[in-house]
């Protein structure tokens, strides 16, 4: 029987480790011997892999980016209605929160705050990840639209600026009221105002 640790790297399991502290604990607040402690990887492991925090953080931004966008890429390839596409990518951007505790209620959200102004590289890429889903969703409105499957007098980019941050603020208040019908209800909101 092979030990499941052997078969992870220790690249993989500092990570997992780091991800999930600095997203339900935060960045600012972990430190690197506390991933040490909890990874029971070396810190000589660990910095081989990672020259600082800060690198570590960009490893983490980049993975759940390449994560979120590959399931986003797969639903905009699958053959459905648009409003249902868009109801599907609103769950994608939503569903792991329903699992995980984060900090600021979103990955990246909790993540953006957290990092100090000189992780300038680290909150480019989660303004990138945002400018484009802004643009997903523009594109998805302006199909609907063509299709006469969503209102055709929906202005495309105040429409999108108001999907996407009624999310990010959905997911927010959901963890701050500890109520996960928010979202929930703003799903079935968004589907009757777009008709």
């Amino acid at each position: 029987m092979t030990n499941k640790r052997s078969s992870i790297s220790n690249k993989d399991i500092v990570l997992k480790t780091a991800s999930t502290l600095f997203l339900t604990k935060g960045f600012q607040v972990t430190s690197m011997d506390e991933i040490v402690a909890l990874s029971k990887v070396s810190k000589t492991n660990i910095y081989y892999h990672y020259k600082s925090k800060e690198e570590l953080l960009l490893a983490i931004v980049d993975q759940l980016i390449s994560r979120y966008e590959e399931r986003i890429s797969r639903t905009l390839t699958q053959d459905m209605s648009i409003p249902a596409k868009m109801e599907r990518l609103f769950r994608i951007l939503t569903e792991d929160n329903e699992q995980i505790d984060y900090v600021g209620g979103c990955p990246f959200l909790t993540l953006y705050t957290q990092t100090s102004h000189s992780s300038s590289e680290a909150r480019a890429k989660i303004k990138a990840f945002f400018d484009k889903q802004l643009q997903v969703v523009e594109k998805l409105l302006e199909e609907g639209m063509e299709k006469k499957e969503l209102s055709r007098n929906l202005p495309v980019h105040e429409t999108a600026a108001l999907i996407v941050t009624s999310i990010e603020g959905a997911l927010f208040l959901t963890k701050a009221t500890n109520n996960p019908m928010l979202a929930q209800n703003l799903i079935q909101a968004f589907a009757s105002m777009l008709k």
